[in-house]
């Protein structure tokens, strides 16, 4: 599905409901399946939550997450920890080509039984469940947090709990901090000094049965792109937001004031407002390390302003539904704009009056097809294969509509 989208001018006031947080559902989805106890609230309708829950709940012994990076983790370490029983976990082919065995050499540290059917370090997996003896395990702390995550939420199950030894500079903290905090709301205890994390094993009933998932922050970013490029005054409500967030991606709060954009809670509302232009001249510079997933938003953001960024902390981005570095490159140049890039970052400084003959391709990836509808605020564009959204968001074009977007 192609949509072509008309150069637009956004509602003055509108109010969105954003679906929970993919993150926090699926890592809640996770210690529901470990502790059965646990009721989830405002979980995410997004593709990735629905598949992590078939995985889940599946009987069969061939389980296909197909794009959803995070089940394929996730999913990974819990059936290793389900005694007598065997799955074959497999994927998309862009999944069989994202790197596993960071997790799979951990999870073999602790005692788990995983191969390779196809290439060594790749998915698909073929894993034997069984009882995991180990209690301590290293692992590369400039990975993906999904690894770590991971090992984190079944740590509460393993017979002595886990000591989890990160090596090196660690990526993307606020998500080991949020998988940590939902260990805690259930009565896990932890532990995060330097690069040391333990995590006891749970014997006790859990605390809370019931948990609501805050919506989605990486959502959210898009609504910031689309105020910061509507005229002053644009303000965008969306619940179901809170200040204290778990989520790392909430940073935009503090990220989008450069753009002249406000952040105000109420309730459990978060209002978005347009307060001043940014100033001529200004450069962006951000290191994105910890938030790596509104890199996209954000230089999309600045094309449409003209503003010259500099992206960093963006090593991670290789390893998505695509090289998102590349990808970014590619469809930001379509437009006239000139784009560098290195293995961990993007530099955006030169600018040319928009090309509005293009057609954007979005590689299987959700967030080059959202980062970049914004833009419709400045010029008219295409978006080919633009259902791909629903892998965490699929009600954003009829929200985009509501608010006041042209789509055809």
């Amino acid at each position: 599905m192609n949509l072509s989208l008309l150069k637009s001018n956004v509602n003055l006031k509108s109010e969105i409901k954003v679906t929970g947080s993919k993150s926090e559902s699926n890592r809640l989805l996770l210690l529901q399946a470990l502790f059965s106890d646990i009721e989830i609230n405002n979980i995410s309708n997004s593709d990735d939550a629905v598949v992590m829950q078939k995985g889940l709940k599946s009987q069969t012994n061939v389980i296909d997450i197909h794009h959803a990076g995070t089940a394929m983790r996730f999913l990974t370490a819990f059936f290793a920890t389900q005694e007598g029983r065997e799955v074959l976990l497999t994927g998309s082919e862009r999944m069989q080509e994202r790197p596993i065995k960071t997790l799979v050499d951990a999870l073999k540290q602790l005692g788990a039984r995983i191969t390779y059917e196809k290439n060594e370090g790749f998915p698909p997996l073929r894993i034997h469940g069984q009882k995991l003896i180990m209690n301590k395990v290293s692992i590369d702390a400039n990975v993906s947090s999904q690894y770590i995550s991971a090992l984190l939420l079944i740590a509460p199950k393993l017979k002595d709990g886990l000591e989890l030894h990160l090596n090196g500079s660690i990526t993307s903290i606020p998500y080991i901090k949020m998988t940590l905090s939902l260990l805690n709301q259930i009565g896990v205890k932890t532990s995060f000094i330097k690069n040391t994390i333990k995590v006891e094993q749970k014997k006790s009933p859990i605390l809370i049965s019931s948990l609501t998932v805050e919506s989605d922050w990486s959502s959210a970013s898009y609504f910031y792109s689309i105020v910061a490029l509507g005229p002053i005054g644009t303000q965008i409500e969306l619940s179901s937001y809170k200040p204290n967030s778990l989520q790392g991606d909430a940073v935009l709060s503090q990220i989008y004031m450069q753009f002249g954009v406000s952040t105000t809670f109420k309730a459990n509302t978060m209002c978005l407002k347009k307060e001043s232009q940014i100033e001529v001249n200004s450069i962006v510079e951000l290191d994105l390390v910890n938030a790596p997933d509104i890199a996209q938003t954000i230089a999309v953001t600045c094309v449409g302003l003209n503003v010259p960024c500099k992206l960093f902390g963006l090593h991670t981005l290789k390893i998505k539904e695509t090289d998102r570095l590349v990808a970014l490159k590619t469809e930001i140049e379509k437009f006239g704009t000139m784009v560098n890039i290195t293995d961990e970052s993007l530099e955006i400084l030169k600018f040319s009056p928009f090309n509005s003959q293009v057609a954007i391709d979005t590689y299987n990836d959700h967030r080059m097809a959202m980062a970049f509808a914004p833009l419709a605020l400045k010029t008219g564009f295409q978006i080919n294969d633009a259902k791909v959204v629903s892998k965490s968001f699929p009600d954003f074009w009829n929200d985009l509509k509501a608010i006041g977007f042209r789509i055809n």
